[in-house]
C-alpha cells in the first residue's frame, strides 16, 4: 500500500511538473456572440458563415490567449541568503546524522567456550533464584 501511495505521489509531481513547464494556447471560435470551436495548441476550426472582407460587420470572432510555461526551473544556491544557506547546510548535516547507524559494542569473549561445569553449584548447595 505505502509502495502504491509513492508511486502515484510520483506520478503527481511529475505530471504537476510537466503541466507547468508547457505553455498552453487555447482558441476559440465566436459566431454571433456563441462559442462554436475551441481548441488546444491549434487554430479552431471556423463556423462555415462566409466572413466578409470588412471586420466591422463580421458576426464571427476568433479569440487566442497564450498561458507561458515556466522556463527556468534551475534554482542556484547563490540566489539564497547567507541564512537560508547556513539553515539548509545545517539541515542536511542533521539529516544524514540522523540515519547513522550506531556503533556496536564488540564482545571479546565470542570466540570463547564457557569452562565445562564440573558440578552444578546451585543444586549442590541448595540456592535457586526465584
Amino acid at each position: 500500500m505505502k509502495q502504491i501511495l509513492h508511486q502515484f505521489i510520483l506520478s503527481l509531481m511529475a505530471l504537476l511538473v510537466l503541466v507547468s513547464t508547457v505553455s498552453w494556447t487555447v482558441d476559440k471560435h465566436l459566431c454571433m456572440g456563441r462559442v462554436m470551436d475551441i481548441s488546444f495548441f491549434a487554430h479552431a476550426d471556423d463556423c462555415g458563415m462566409d466572413m466578409d472582407m470588412d471586420m466591422e460587420s463580421s458576426c464571427c470572432d476568433d479569440e487566442s490567449f497564450t498561458v507561458q510555461g515556466q522556463d527556468d526551473l534551475k534554482m542556484s544556491f547563490d540566489n539564497f541568503s547567507l541564512d537560508q544557506q547556513l539553515f539548509f547546510v545545517s539541515f542536511v548535516h542533521s539529516y544524514f546524522y540522523l540515519f547513522e547507524a550506531e556503533a556496536e559494542e564488540t564482545n571479546a569473549f565470542v570466540d570463547y567456550a564457557p569452562p565445562p561445569l564440573i558440578r552444578d553449584v546451585q543444586v549442590l548447595h541448595q540456592t535457586f533464584l526465584i
